[in-house]
């Protein structure tokens, strides 16, 4: 027998053992029996309006263990969802980050300058929990007033979703297990996503300063509880109207729970359907590399938002990190836009920097110089006095190429690089010529000579097949004649 109980959250855990319900649930697992209990976030949280304020307090360590491991999957998860509900004014989303303070006695300890910054006024635990390896506190620290002042400015340019992805991105392409979780690193996904990295350098400030950082501090005031939210002190923590959300960090347990904070009939269709899909692609390309010349990208929407995955065009996996570089291997890598390297067409002539029988890499072609890949300048043979250097010889320079002529009716001839007479141009043609007709003749004489022989020989053979039928000839044996006996006669 198995049992279905569904409890609309409304009560504490004591209050549910306690209930009519509760009592049910408790005889029947004692029983053996199988109870199967929903949890229903209708009226577990507050919903004055048609529109969700909810804060999610994290962290950018990523060495913390499974904990991490499962804070990232629910960022990669929930932002498609997150992004739409941002972009259509249906919620109002707020990143926070925890901070603790080090004691004045011990501000200028080494533990406390390895963990904190602005003179410990902000610290963080040791990612790896060993001061004597690895990243530190401080460094932590950093990284998370970095995200919350990308927040801020991407919220202030009326794009706050785009933290989402940010945070992604870092944690994708700026790992601590990698080494690359640095200022260099996260500048660079900013810069992709498209947000100004020099008003986030200037929120972020002097972190080594004896003064108070105005993020960090107002992190601290707001990490204090107010009324029945209580402090924030675990991470990950979701506050979703100004209430705790108790239960796992999933995407689906998390959008019905902010559903359940909309005010009955205001709900947006994403509370209504399991669609749930934005095409990321569209602004900034996704911050993933593009080719506009070629119309091609490597932004890729997806269910949970967008990855940055290299394209296949005509049967041509381009490889690369997807991000900042993709390129077609192999030979027919020419064919689509050059291979990425110089190109251009002039006079009616074109000239490209990526060959066939190279795997990789742009090479100018003869006649040109440069890197191949942006340019490739035209190569002055007569001002470099690489060709064209016979006596009497006249160059002129032409694009990719040279002419050379000769003075005094010369004739040039380019695989000698040397001039040469009309006359003698003339007799040697004429030598030529009638070394072909004598060539001809004798070919034809000698062929009509061995046709004759052959003729006659056959003719030969018919005749003495015919002769021999009717009389002997000196290469046949005699043949005896039989004669009747005399008294016949």
């Amino acid at each position: 027998m198995q049992m279905l109980i569904i409890y609309r959250i409304s009560l504490s855990p004591q209050h549910l053992l306690a209930s009519p319900w509760g009592i049910v649930s408790r005889k029947a697992i004692s029983n053996g029996e199988m109870v199967n209990v929903n949890l229903d976030w209708t009226e577990a949280l507050p919903h004055p309006d048609e529109r969700v304020e909810y804060e999610f307090w994290t962290n950018s360590n990523d060495e913390c263990g499974p904990k991490c491991d499962s804070q990232i999957e629910f960022v990669k998860n929930f932002k498609g969802a997150a992004q739409i509900l941002e972009q259509k004014g249906y919620t109002q989303f707020t990143p926070h980050y925890i901070t603790w303070y080090c004691p004045e006695a011990f501000v200028l300890s080494k533990q406390c300058k390895s963990q904190c910054i602005n003179h410990g006024r902000y610290c963080a635990p040791d990612p790896e929990q060993d001061f004597s390896k690895g990243y530190d506190g401080k460094d932590v620290v950093v990284q998370n007033l970095r995200q919350a002042c990308f927040y801020k400015v991407a919220n202030e340019s009326k794009r706050p979703w785009l933290w989402w992805d940010y945070v992604t991105d870092f944690s994708i392409r700026c790992p601590m297990k990698e080494k690359k979780y640095t200022k260099e690193c996260a500048d660079q996904v900013i810069q992709s996503i498209g947000v100004d990295l020099k008003k986030i350098d200037k929120c972020i400030g002097d972190t080594e300063a004896d003064v108070e950082n105005e993020v960090l501090k107002a992190e601290q005031d707001v990490q204090i509880g107010k009324g029945s939210r209580g402090d924030v002190t675990i991470l990950p923590t979701l506050v979703i109207n100004n209430r705790q959300y108790r239960g796992k960090l999933d995407k689906g347990a998390i959008l019905k729970a902010i559903c359940a904070g909309f005010e009955e009939t205001t709900e947006p269709a994403i509370c209504l359907s399991e669609d749930v899909e934005t095409n990321e692609c569209l602004e900034n390309n996704g911050g993933c590399w593009q080719d506009r010349a070629a119309n091609l990208t490597a932004c890729k929407d997806t269910f949970r938002g967008r990855v940055c995955e290299c394209p296949v065009v005509q049967g041509v996996k381009f490889v690369g990190d997807g991000y900042t570089h993709c390129g077609a291997p192999g030979s027919l890598r020419c064919e689509i836009n050059s291979g990425g390297c110089w190109k251009k067409t002039q006079d009616g002539t074109t000239f490209s920097a990526c060959a066939e029988d190279r795997l990789q890499g742009c090479k100018c072609p003869p006649g040109f110089k440069g890197d191949g890949v942006n340019s490739c300048e035209d190569v002055d043979e007569c001002k470099d006095k690489v060709a064209c250097q016979c006596p009497g010889c006249k160059c002129k320079n032409t694009w990719g190429s040279y002419d050379c002529s000769c003075s005094g009716g010369l004739l040039y001839m380019r695989e000698h690089d040397t001039c040469i007479s009309n006359a003698a141009r003339a007799e040697y043609s004429s030598s030529f010529v009638w070394i072909i007709i004598l060539g001809l003749a004798t070919a034809g004489v000698a062929g009509y000579a061995i046709y004759k022989y052959r003729i006659r020989r056959y003719m030969d053979s018919e005749i003495r097949a015919i002769m021999a039928q009717y009389m002997p000839l000196d290469s046949q044996a005699d043949i005896p004649v039989h004669h009747p006996p005399r008294g016949d006669i």
